[in-house]
């Protein structure tokens, strides 16, 4: 954990999980995806260590609602999908 986490904590979550709390949810997995560095795994977003606070609460989020590996995974795909 990083030591802007230590201070701050985690975010909070949703009294109760809603469509649009998933929406906002897939959006921070999303952005705050990970990426190599040398000294190890980042958010692409901000460079914190890998999994970032908003990484961490957007799959927690997830995780509330019910979502399987499968599900989140499509939802994200489809969140990154070109739009036409």
């Amino acid at each position: 954990m990083d030591s802007i986490d230590e201070v701050l904590g985690e975010l909070p979550m949703p009294p109760y999980v809603t469509a649009e709390d998933v929406g906002f949810a897939v959006r921070a997995v999303t952005v705050h995806a990970a990426e190599q560095w040398p000294e190890g795994p980042r958010c692409r977003n901000d460079r914190a260590p890998h999994p970032c606070r908003l990484h961490r609460w957007g799959r927690r989020v997830l995780d509330r609602r019910g979502l399987s590996d499968r599900q989140v995974q499509a939802l994200i795909a489809e969140q990154e999908a070109p739009r036409k």
